[in-house]
């Protein structure tokens, strides 16, 4: 591997015009978006048009005394309206045609506080080809709502082209996510947003900063890179087709003498990079978000320290780094004070894409943090972190991250069940990943959940529904021989993550028994294992899978039913999910509906 010198690393990421004077205007490289400009809006602790018992909006529930999974309900309704469709981008200086929420990259950012409704109606006007769609709100339990988890084939049809369809859900819990498209890879063409719900705060800070998304970037459309790597081996296919850059809140410079011999899509090297304002003496809180595709970042800011007060939607007791490790989907909040002694003092931000666990050919984001007096159109000088990689792409031990808010999982329960990613190249030479010798395939005409609902629980294998009947607790031993790290998410539950280590569980091993880390997002190494638990208090078809767009792409992925005999008695389904199934039936009836990839 050849050495670059720290100066013409400088050079080939940022490009010869420096911080001052970006080539491109914010309309031309992220559309209508503010994000990663100092007019970005900073956010309140909570959003205050709606009553406020004992001065907030959840009343006087707390972080430490109060199961945040257990809402209050507040009767405020926050409305959305989000229209999907293509526009051209250039967040690093190469020309791309995304997938935009009303056309912004990254989306627009959804706010409610803890208890409020959310309602989202979404026009899918994506063309030039059409296909349809649908948005999963990353980490939302959706109890009694379990339709509006938006998986296409699980939960609902499709959304056709041309046609709406209203989400009506509860804010169930708090903290940091994101909400993204969940048909196909539709989201690594920019499909997604910031999703933001207020809560009680486990610890004090000054200003919170927002969201702070990263995300790996392909210049090819999304189908372009699954054609790559469904492709036999010889005929140019590749199971891990490398990202062309690492984006902080949308934005990165690109070298564009690297594009290939050929390519004549508009490039400019000079797109510009994210900039955030400090005040000396303040804390403050940044809500990291990893949207991206693929790749395991770690996240740094030279000179500061960082604490950490929340993983996903759970908060947890503080606790420092210098580095952050999050796996695609994966949330983390932490705290920042600016404690450096010159107030015209400039850092960079730095989210490193980890080149041993991941795909890459520009695997370093910058952006800058300017200090109250700092020249913000001069570049930072500062030095990283000394912290290399371990190389594990595995989240941080176990043991220091401890809920803030105990709950202790049963030690007896009901089931076990062992899950074991494996992988293989099927007849056509297509690359596909397998769970228990089984890769997945989505039928979008036909949701499991609403059948299911009309008491049909028999199902083709290569839906992977993995029936747990009345269960009432659930264990999941996840085992992973196969050649990548895997951050596993699963829908409609915060998961207790019981062990996490090498090789196989011995069966007995148990990190924090009393007070597991919970979260909807945990990596599993290669060659290693996670242990995760829930009770089963959610009656739904859950998606357990891969996040990494490529790997669930691949067929890394199951459908967990829950308490079938629920579901069946469940609330009446709502008349908008008939009939969206009728739209995509006619829709899908007379136009041919290029299924490429398991459909998720």
């Amino acid at each position: 591997m050849v050495s670059l010198s720290a100066a013409l690393l400088f050079t080939l990421i940022l490009g010869k015009g420096g911080l001052g004077d970006p080539a491109l205007s914010q309309q031309q490289t992220n559309g209508l978006s503010v994000w990663g400009t100092l007019q970005a809006p900073v956010l309140p602790p909570f959003l205050t048009n709606n009553p406020l018992p004992s001065g907030f909006p959840w009343g006087s529930l707390t972080a430490g005394g109060s199961n945040p999974n257990d809402p209050p309900n507040t009767g405020v309704v926050r409305s959305y309206d989000f229209t999907l469709k293509r526009g051209i981008i250039a967040p690093d200086g190469y020309q791309k045609n995304g997938i935009l929420v009303n056309g912004q990259f990254p989306g627009p950012m959804i706010e409610a506080n803890w208890g409020d409704t959310i309602q989202v109606t979404l026009h899918n006007q994506i063309a030039g080809p059409e296909e349809g769609t649908s948005l999963h709100w990353h980490g939302l339990l959706q109890k009694e709502t379990p339709w509006f988890d938006g998986v296409p084939a699980v939960q609902q049809c499709p959304i056709a082209p041309g046609a709406s369809f209203t989400y009506t859900f509860k804010a169930d819990v708090y903290g940091t996510s994101w909400y993204h498209s969940h048909y196909s890879a539709q989201y690594a063409d920019g499909a997604f947003g910031p999703m933001i719900i207020y809560g009680p705060s486990n610890a004090a800070y000054d200003v919170d900063l927002g969201p702070v998304i990263i995300t790996d970037w392909y210049h090819l459309g999304y189908f372009a890179v699954l054609d790559i790597l469904f492709a036999p081996l010889n005929q140019s296919g590749n199971p891990a087709p490398n990202s062309d850059n690492n984006l902080i809140n949308g934005k990165m410079n690109f070298n564009c003498s690297t594009v290939a011999p050929g390519d004549t899509t508009p490039c400019n090297n000079n797109a510009g990079i994210s900039k955030f304002k400090f005040i000396s003496g303040k804390t403050y809180k940044l809500r990291l978000i990893n949207a991206g595709a693929e790749a395991l970042e770690r996240f740094s800011i030279d000179g500061h320290n960082m604490t950490i007060i929340a993983n996903d939607f759970v908060q947890v007791q503080p606790y420092t780094t210098n580095v952050v490790t999050l796996g695609v989907g994966q949330r983390t909040d932490v705290l920042v004070t600016a404690n450096q002694e010159h107030s015209n003092s400039a850092f960079w931000m730095r989210s490193n894409i980890s080149t041993i666990c991941s795909s890459d050919n520009q695997p370093n984001a910058l952006a800058a943090i300017y200090y109250d007096n700092a020249d913000t159109t001069v570049d930072p000088t500062s030095t990283a972190w000394d912290v290399p990689d371990p190389g594990t792409c595995e989240n941080d031990d176990l043991a220091l991250t401890v809920p803030f808010y105990p709950i202790t999982p049963t030690m007896q329960p009901a089931t076990t069940r062992t899950l074991e990613i494996t992988f293989e190249f099927n007849a056509t030479g297509s690359f596909l990943y397998l769970v228990n010798n089984q890769t997945f395939r989505a039928d979008y005409n036909s949701p499991v959940l609403l059948l299911a609902n009309q008491g049909n629980l028999t199902y083709p294998a290569e839906w992977s529904v993995m029936n747990f009947g009345s269960n009432s607790s659930i264990r999941v031993v996840v085992n992973n021989p196969s050649l990548a790290s895997h951050p596993m998410h699963l829908h409609g539950h915060t998961m207790s993550i019981l062990h996490q280590g090498p090789g196989n569980w011995d069966g007995v091993s148990i990190t924090n028994p009393n007070n597991p880390q919970r979260r909807d997002v945990q990596q599993v190494a290669v060659g290693g294992h996670i242990v995760w638990q829930i009770d089963a208090d959610n009656p739904g078809v859950w998606p357990f899978h891969c996040h990494i767009a490529w790997h669930v792409s691949g067929g890394l992925y199951v459908n967990i039913l829950e308490r079938p005999a629920d579901i069946e008695k469940d609330v009446p389904v709502p008349l908008i999910m008939g009939q969206t199934c009728r739209d995509w039936a006619a829709y899908s009836h007379s136009n041919l509906v290029d299924q490429i990839d398991s459909g998720l």
